[in-house]
C-alpha cells in the first residue's frame, strides 16, 4: 500500500513531557481555548526530528536540552488537515518523542516569544480526552497514548 499516497505530509516532532510521577504536560492552544496537546512543530529543511524537537520545547515551553532527557522515541504517525491544506501540505507526519522532566517545573514557561499556549496542566496518560483536539488529530493521539503508554484514551467532553 506505500507509495499510493500522494498527499503531502510535512515532517513535524512533538514532545510529551513527562514527570518522575508519571504525569504528562497538556498545554492549551492560545487560539482554540479548550484544545489541549503536546509540544509540536515542523521540521525545518536540514533539521533533523530530534533537532526540531529541541527547537520546539524551547519556544514552546522555555525548556532547553539539559531541563529534560529524551527517553524514546516512536513514529511516524500520520494525519490529514482536512478540508483545506496548511503551507501547502496535506497534513503531518510526526515524530514522538518521550522526554523526562529534569529540571524544577519553574523552568516551564508557555509565555514565549513565539507564544502558542495559554497555560498547561499535568495529567496520567490515561487522563487525556481526545475531546480536547480537533478531529483530525483524534486518532494519532490515540495510537500515541497506546503506543507510548499503554492506554485507550476515550472523548468524554470532560476537562
Amino acid at each position: 500500500m506505500e507509495g499510493t499516497d500522494n498527499r503531502q505530509y510535512r515532517p513535524n516532532a512533538a514532545g510529551i513531557l513527562q514527570r518522575t510521577d508519571g504525569r504528562i504536560l497538556v498545554a492549551e492552544r492560545l487560539n482554540l481555548p479548550g484544545a489541549w496537546q503536546f509540544a509540536q512543530g515542523g521540521i525545518s529543511p536540514g533539521e533533523t526530528p530530534e533537532e526540531a524537537l529541541v527547537r520546539e520545547m524551547e519556544e514552546e515551553l522555555s525548556l532547553k536540552p539539559g531541563d529534560y532527557l529524551i527517553l524514546i522515541c516512536k513514529g511516524p504517525y500520520r494525519y490529514l488537515f482536512g478540508k483545506r491544506k496548511k503551507k501547502g501540505y496535506d497534513g503531518q507526519e510526526q515524530t514522538y518523542f518521550l522526554t523526562l522532566l529534569t529540571a524544577p517545573e519553574s523552568r516551564i514557561n508557555v509565555q514565549t516569544s513565539h507564544q502558542e499556549f495559554q497555560r498547561y496542566r499535568w495529567i496520567f496518560p490515561s487522563e487525556f480526552d481526545l475531546c480536547w483536539l480537533p478531529e483530525f488529530k483524534r486518532e494519532v493521539y490515540r495510537s500515541v497514548l497506546f503506543d507510548f503508554f499503554g492506554v485507550d484514551p476515550k472523548p468524554s467532553g470532560n476537562l
